[in-house]
This record gives structure tokens, sequence and C-alpha cells, in this order.
């Protein structure tokens, strides 16, 4: 969500900063800011975009070799200036309107902030904000004593929830002090001695590549070529620096028109990357130790939040259907907040694009803390938190995705989950020769399959055309396909903001039969399966009662349109893969019912990409 790049170095920073934020716009924001020291703390905060932030910075000569940066994402008061980061402390002592001596950017959450305000108060601190993060300035500022390290370390053991911070005193102006608890942050080595921090290491793209990952609870100290890591126990560390390739050039557009459209046609690409040097079906694709785990487990857990929920709902029927595994899949924000039966023979599965989704590393260590200790991740970065808090793990190959509204992440979990489905069918005597050949064979054909579904485009515009006028719509599939129903309902409600909502067909007449006219646009996903004959029936309850049917049918299922009927043909009937061809059409049909409509595609109101709070 919220993003942070800082500085000390010997030359001015600035430009390092502003222009990490703009490679961190991805993840989603509303405010942005930048403070550097220049004989004091001086900042520039706005809430556009980072281009106007650059041009505040630049009109206001604003710079400095120490410096902190920030994109807010709203969570404790509205997006304003006065919310804006960095926050600067204001104690009793200062000048009314003058900045007192601590600079602070902070991701994350607060949980005792109300409790600490107060205290802070009651001493005298003057807060000009509505934000959780102005409690932790103040705080550090009222422990400070000449070392802000030792400050930092004494404000951390009073705050509870969820952070990543980065902070700079007047009083020591060539130091960046950090720390993070449930927030990713990492440290890049500079050269000549500079040092910064960021909460990605896309940040620093063409900065350094050389990446230092804090652990949780890890407090760090950066001056002129040198920097200090304390574990959460207090005890000096040494992170291992590791050589990170995060290329500004995979944020480019190129020829298309915004980054969701790139990453949808980029897809077959992602999907033959995420299966290179897939030669067979081995436990081992997950990681050393597979084979043995895979043969202790009885059961399946899956944890994923949003999008990758969806592509979890779908490796259920995976899962069951081929592996004959009992498969139970959790939205990771509620598993953690009720009673359940843990069994430690169950794989925990947990699906997050960029390994630091909160909600799925925190109901990940939920588990963990049950006794469920075989765990495996399906997830983008292999650097992650996720990846290393994983026993096994399968990393996808999707690469940078910039739209919030996911695309690839989705389809190439999908293709990882299909291989995990068959390597658990494999060592659980489910799978033959002859069946693994075909279902490989189908696979290393998906990039080809995909290009042609791409191709379907110029229909798919012509049904946007229709949905751009329309204020709801209803999205129907059965069996394998109400997952991708549901993701389709989603990817239309995130960028085109029309009211979406998506059922398993047969449900139509439990009540969702009731919201159908000709106003309420129905869309059905319709394979030729073995409940597409079901499925036919319940587009005809539709249709009988005035409802406008946009149906994507697979060329023999005898779906043909008609007056209140638009049909997309697909190219193939795909089988049990078919759910990675269905989606793209709903993806391209949100992105230009969302283009029709003027929203903001790559960054819709109110979301960030990486959910790294509650």
């Amino acid at each position: 969500m919220c993003g942070i790049v800082a500085a000390v170095s010997h030359r001015n920073i600035v430009p390092i900063l502003v222009q990490g934020l703009q490679r961190l716009e991805y993840r989603g924001y509303d405010s942005c800011g930048v403070a550097v020291y220049a004989g004091g703390l001086k900042r520039a905060r706005s809430v556009s975009r980072v281009a106007e932030l650059q041009a505040q910075v630049q009109s206001e000569d604003i710079a400095g070799g120490t410096g902190i940066a920030h994109t807010r994402w709203a969570t404790h008061g509205a997006p304003a200036v006065h919310n804006a980061h960095p926050h600067f402390s204001h104690g009793r002592g200062d000048v009314q309107g003058k900045p007192g001596r601590v600079a602070l950017v902070h991701n994350g959450i607060i949980e005792n902030h109300e409790e600490l305000r107060a205290q802070l108060q009651a001493r005298g601190y003057v807060f000009q904000s509505q934000t959780d993060t102005e409690v932790i300035v103040h705080l550090i500022d009222s422990l400070y004593d000449g070392d802000l390290f030792d400050a930092l370390k004494a404000a951390t053991s009073q705050l509870h929830g969820a952070y990543a911070i980065a902070a700079f005193c007047k009083d020591e102006p060539q130091r960046v002090v950090g720390a993070r608890a449930g927030s990713p942050l990492v440290l890049g080595v500079g050269e000549g001695g500079e040092h910064f921090l960021a909460s990605d290491a896309m940040a620093l793209a063409g900065v350094t590549d050389q990446i230092v990952y804090l652990e949780e609870g890890d407090l760090v100290d950066l001056q002129p070529g040198k920097y200090w890591v304390l574990d959460a126990q207090g005890r000096p560390v040494q992170r291992p620096v590791r050589t990170v390739q995060a290329h500004s050039g995979a944020a480019e557009l190129g020829p298309y028109r915004h980054y969701m459209q790139k990453e949808i046609f980029e897809q077959p690409r992602a999907i033959a990357d995420t299966l290179e040097g897939v030669e067979g079906i081995t436990p081992e694709l997950f990681g050393d130790g597979a084979y043995r785990t895979f043969k202790e487990i009885d059961s399946v857990l899956i944890l994923a939040c949003g999008t990758s929920y969806y592509s979890g709902c779908a490796a259920k029927y995976w899962l069951e259907d081929i592996a004959k595994i009992p498969t139970q899949v959790e939205v990771a924000s509620e598993y953690r907040y009720r009673s359940s039966v843990p069994n430690p023979r169950t794989l925990v599965v947990t699906i997050t694009q960029s390994g630091e989704t909160a909600d799925t590393l925190a109901a990940l260590r939920h588990a963990q803390s049950l006794g469920m200790n075989k765990t495996l991740t399906i997830c983008n970065v292999s650097t992650s938190a996720m990846v290393r808090e994983c026993q096994l793990a399968y990393i996808t190959r999707a690469g940078v995705e910039i739209g919030v509204a996911s695309t690839k992440a989705f389809t190439t979990q999908l293709a990882g989950l299909f291989l995990l489905t068959l390597a658990l069918a494999q060592t659980r005597g489910q799978l033959s020769e002859t069946q693994e050949a075909a279902h490989l064979k189908a696979m290393r054909h998906l990039p080809a399959a995909l290009q042609a579904v791409l191709a379907l485009e110029p229909q798919v515009i012509s049904w946007a055309e229709d949905f751009a006028k329309m204020e709801n719509a209803l999205f129907l599939g059965r069996g394998l396909h109400y997952p991708i129903a549901l993701e389709g309902a989603l990817k239309l409600k995130e960028i085109s903001y029309i009211h979406a909502e998506a059922y398993p067909a047969g449900e139509l007449k439990h009540g969702p039969l009731a919201l159908v006219t000709s106003a309420m646009p129905v869309v059905t996903v319709a394979p030729n399966d073995s409940l597409l004959e079901k499925l036919k029936s319940n587009m005809q309850e539709v249709r009988a009662r005035g409802g406008m049917l946009y149906v994507l049918a697979d060329a023999d299922t005898r779906i043909e349109s008609s007056e209140g009927i638009h049909v997309i043909r697909m190219p193939e009937h795909y089988g049990h893969l078919s759910p990675l061809l269905h989606v793209v059409p709903l993806q391209l049909l949100a992105y230009h019912t969302a283009c029709a409509r003027g929203t903001d595609v790559d960054k819709p109101r109110n979301l960030a990409k990486s959910v790294t709070v509650e």
C-alpha cells in the first residue's frame, strides 16, 4: 500500500527520493511527500500525483543529503495535506507552526495510537493531523536524548500493530533509522557510502541492486559508509546482501494505453515463463523435501485475499477432482479471527502476488501457531516474507504487475496451483503417466490458446460499449467456472465502479433473479462441460424476465446469438484449464468498460496494489 523511500548520502538525494516514489506509484496512493535536512527540517507534500510533488520540490529548491519520502494510502484521516507524510514532531517548546526536530514516514497501522496520543498531548505535544503515524514521531521525540536509534528502539517497544518506519533528526543530520514489524522494509547498499531504505526494492531500481531484506522486528541504523541491524531481541545481526534485479524497464508502457491492458496481453508470455523448466510432474518443483511433506498430508487449507482467494477457489475444484484430497479455502482476513479445528496433517497453501499481504501473512502465522507447520506458497516475489516463512514455494513468473487490478498474477497463480494439483495427485497415486502427459501437453499449449482468446478483443469492446451505460451487472458460472465469474465481477467493480455481483447460476432462483431486468446485463461463463445443460436452463430463466445475456460460450455449446443474447465464441474448449482462458475476456470487458467510462484504470479510487495493512 503506502510506499517509503529514504536515503543518507553526501550528495543531494531528493531526485532519488522522488524517482523512488514514482516507481512505487503502482502500489496506489492518495497523497505524497518528501522531507530533507537542509539546515533544519524542510518538506513538500501533495494530495496530487508524484509529478506535482516533483514540481513543488523544484520550485521550492528543496535539496539535501539526508531525507525520507512517502506515498500514502489513507487509513486514519482523510487524504489531505496535513495528513500526508512525512510528519514532523511538534512539542510544547517548538515555535507555533515551525517544525520540531524529528521527521518520520510510516506504513502500517498503530493499534494503540489513541492511548499514546492522549499521553503525548498531556505532555504538551501538539498534533496537526488525524493520523496514527503522528503519534510515532512525537513518541520518538519524547524519548530522544541525543541518540535517534535509541529513541526509535524505545518507541517501537511501546507500539502495538504493524509498521515500517524511516526517520531522521535535525540534531543528527547524517543519520536515518528504520524499523519493521508486519510491514515490508528493505535496505539498499549503495556506492560511495550512501545507503537507502524502501518498502519495495523496485523503488531503488537503477540506484542500487544490493538489497538487504529486513526481518520481522529488525531495527536499522544508516549512516554514510556504514549501517547496523538489530534483530527483534536487540542483538546485532548480519543480514545477507542480495543482488536483486528490479528492472525499472518492466514498468514501461510501450505501445499500450494502460498498464492493465499491457499486463492482460502479457499473459501468454507470463504463463510460458511460469512453466519454463517444467519437463515433468514432480513434487520437487515446490522445493526440497516436498515429496515427504506431500506424503504426510491428508488435506489442504488455502489462505488468500481478493483475486488470489478466487484462484484458490478454482484450485479447490482441481484438488478434489484430480488429486482426490479434501480442500478448504479461507479468506485470510477472516481465518485467524475465528475458532477452527487445526489438523497438523494439513498442507497450508498461501496465495499472494506480492508475498507481503498483511492478512495472508497473519493467517499463515496463525495456522503455524496452531501446529500446522506444513506450509507452501504460490507467490510472484521470490524474496518476499511469504516465501521466507513457508516451508515450500512455487514462484510464478508474472513479472512486475503495475495495474492495481490483478490480471497476469491471477492466471499465473492458476498455473502454479494446477501444477500443485498434479504433483499431489501423483504423490497420492491418482495420476497415471498417460494423464500426466495429457495435462502437460495442455499446459504447454496455454500460451497459444491465450493468444487466440486475446484476438477476441474487438468483440469484447462492443460489449463494453453496452456495459459503460449500466450501473449494475450479474455474473454467472457453474462449478469450476463460478470462481471465474467472481473474478470477472471483481474486475468490473474495481476499475469501472459498476456494481457487480457473481453467483453460481443455480442460485438465480434463490434470490438474485429478483434483480433481473433489461437494465441488468447478465454475463454467463458457458464452457462445454457436464453442467452446460443446467446452465442453459438458468439462462432461459434470465431471458424469461427480460434480462440481457452476454455469454462466453465454447464453440460446441450450440448457444447462438439472438434477441437479448450476445455470444462471444471461445476458440476451443480447454477442459480443466478452461478457467485460464475464460477469465481473459472478463478482464478485457472490465478494462474497456472502464476506458469508456473514463475512470483511472491503473489507479482506481480507494484501492492499493499491495495491501500491507489489515
